[in-house]
């Protein structure tokens, strides 16, 4: 089991970049705001429910395809609302059912990120859509973050396309890229 852990700030690419994953390699997608999204129809962003509940539905996630073998894509935008030790716990979670992470950071400049805070594909999902928020959190450092550990593979998302990106993923973990009419099956097949 692998699981490729995507971490960058907002408006970085991750969803972008790990659908574009997804298809290349068949991994399932578990983007970050299914759990966020999921829990902020319930309780305040921050609070302390939401922190403990987020933290432990992502890591029983990561733990059950780690013994299912099920590789997956992770997205994760570091702030201070997530617990310092959620990495080490993440390895540990995944390490001790034989799976592996690979770490790659998204980067981008910021006048590039605020453009793309606003991009209306951003309301799939309960994305930070407005750039005097994204703003206020950079002024206020709330998107700091204890270093996560590096791969080495760090990619500046304004400079390659996210098919491209997903490539350069999948080279440098030594991934299996599917035949392109491959396609992931949700659901079994029935005859």
């Amino acid at each position: 089991m692998k699981l490729i852990f995507l971490h960058g700030s907002a408006a970085s690419g991750k969803l972008t970049i790990g659908r574009s994953l997804q298809d290349l390699t068949g991994f399932r997608l578990f983007h970050n705001h299914l759990v966020v999204d999921t829990l902020l129809s319930v309780f305040q962003f921050g609070s302390e429910p939401f922190i403990h509940l987020r933290e432990e539905m992502w890591l029983s996630v990561f733990s059950a395809a780690a013994k299912e073998s099920i590789s997956i894509i992770f997205t994760f935008a570091p702030e201070v609302t997530v617990r310092p030790e959620f990495i080490t716990m993440t390895t540990n979670t995944v390490n001790v059912e034989g799976g592996e992470v690979h770490f790659v950071e998204l980067i981008c400049p910021i006048d590039e990120l605020e453009r793309r805070v606003e991009n209306p594909s951003r309301a799939e999902f309960m994305k930070l859509r407005s750039v005097e928020t994204f703003r206020k959190i950079r002024k206020n450092n709330l998107d700091q973050f204890p270093p996560i550990p590096s791969s080495g593979l760090t990619i500046d998302t304004s400079m390659m396309q996210a098919d491209e990106s997903a490539r350069r993923i999948c080279d440098y973990f030594g991934l299996t890229i599917l035949p392109t009419e491959a396609k992931i099956e949700h659901y079994p097949e029935i005859e």
